[in-house]
């Protein structure tokens, strides 16, 4: 599968923020990472004066064969009623969306039942009905796989024709912490014990029943760590390959990237296994509770903006963290240097 060159970060941009921050009224470095974040913007999108006030999340919904293992507290059927309440402006990241002036875009990439096509504000890119149960065999076939890639790249051209600076990645599947947690596990090598967490809200049993169940999975498919494609095929989820699509094509327009949480930083690992330069254009939100999120992390060498116990996904995370970078973006621009407000340097 060929995928779209990414544009390198313009440094000579990022350098004139760099030097516009140092002139601020305010001692230099007074603002901590409000600073270095308007600076990577600057750099991402090649603007010395980056502004972000087109924001959108993309929400990728799917179903997960692995669900019949009892992995997650919730039945199955949640993905396809959440979905619904999305579209109804009833969830958490609608309301989160509409503090920060974002759009939401819901899109059924792999949802196991069929939504009526009229219904108004959804999306239609079904792959499959779902993955196959990765604990018997391949989450998908590699066809499969590239064409969930295909519809993040899609979905994000079609969002971003109507404008768009910053974009943030949700996900809505039950069960799929069970997936994120095995990506974890073969890219980094750590045992799955120390990158698998409770997601729903799973008791001790359940949660030592979902660790066998991904051990399980990942000794019969035997993916290789080496080969993001093979990883995202034998023990990934439709929703994680159309964020990793949304991803490529965001950095390939350069378009920051604000990554959510477990789900959407497993989909950043498959983007960046794919596409290693798509890194350089993302911000991760925040720090949830999932254990395997920090191993996530470091493995991509990312800080959080934020930590506030959050484990819900949807881009919840990532909304929150539109604000802060926004901030940022609006410090650089609007907030006076030493020499425009007549206020004495050091």
């Amino acid at each position: 599968m060929n995928y779209p060159t990414i544009p390198l970060i313009d440094v000579v941009a990022a350098k004139q923020a760099e030097i516009r921050q140092n002139n601020l009224t305010k001692p230099r470095g007074s603002l901590g990472r409000l600073e270095e974040i308007s600076i990577r913007l600057a750099g991402m999108k090649a603007d010395p004066l980056p502004m972000v006030d087109r924001k959108a999340v993309i929400v990728m919904a799917a179903d997960h064969g692995v669900a019949l293992e009892g992995v997650s507290a919730y039945p199955a059927e949640v993905t396809s009623q959440m979905v619904l309440n999305f579209l109804d402006g009833g969830a958490a990241i609608n309301v989160l969306a509409r503090q920060a002036g974002a759009s939401v875009t819901i899109v059924d990439i792999g949802v196991a039942i069929d939504f009526d096509l009229s219904l108004p504000g959804l999306l239609h890119y079904k792959v499959a009905h779902g993955t196959c149960n990765m604990a018997k065999g391949p989450a998908m076939t590699r066809a499969e796989a590239e064409k969930a890639v295909t519809v993040g790249m899609d979905v994000l051209a079609e969002v971003a024709e109507k404008g768009l600076d910053l974009v943030a990645t949700g996900d809505m599947g039950i069960g799929n912490t069970t997936p994120s947690s095995a990506i974890v596990a073969v890219i980094t090598g750590l045992p799955v014990a120390k990158v698998t967490g409770r997601g729903t809200g799973l008791d001790d049993v359940g949660l030592a029943h979902k660790v066998e169940i991904i051990e399980q999975a990942i000794a019969l498919n035997r993916p290789n760590p080496k080969d993001a494609q093979d990883v995202l095929c034998k023990v990934g989820g439709l929703e994680i390959a159309g964020l990793a699509g949304v991803m490529i094509a965001a950095a390939a327009r350069r378009i920051p990237i604000v990554v959510d949480g477990f789900i959407s930083t497993a989909a950043a690992m498959i983007a960046v296994g794919l596409v290693p330069d798509v890194l350089n254009y993302m911000f991760c939100a925040h720090q949830s509770v999932e254990i395997g999120h920090q191993a996530m992390h470091k493995y991509l060498r990312l800080t959080p903006l934020i930590n506030l116990n959050l484990r819900l996904g949807e881009g919840t995370g990532a909304v929150l963290a539109f604000h802060i970078i926004e901030a940022s973006s609006r410090i650089l621009r609007e907030m006076a240097t030493f020499a425009e407000a007549g206020v004495s340097d050091k």
